[in-house]
């Protein structure tokens, strides 16, 4: 099982991210641990490991900002 590292900066901080092919044309992308493995988040998915890893620095983005409506 062939897995892709990618480290990505969100907001100053660095994220390293891996993605692994788990079908045909499906690939998840998870945050890893500094030891190596999935953290506590969830996974997230696409047809590429580009597209999956996009797909969770989209999130951790989002994440990030503040709120647009005032609690």
């Amino acid at each position: 099982m062939t897995v892709h590292h990618f480290e990505q900066t969100i907001s100053g901080r660095t994220y390293l991210i891996e993605a692994m092919c788990v079908d045909q044309d499906r690939w998840r992308a998870y945050l890893a641990s500094m030891q190596g493995g999935p953290t506590a988040l969830m996974p997230f998915y696409g047809a590429t490991a580009e597209q999956a890893v996009r797909r969770l620095t989209d999130w951790l983005t989002l994440a990030h900002q503040s709120p647009t409506i005032p609690v």
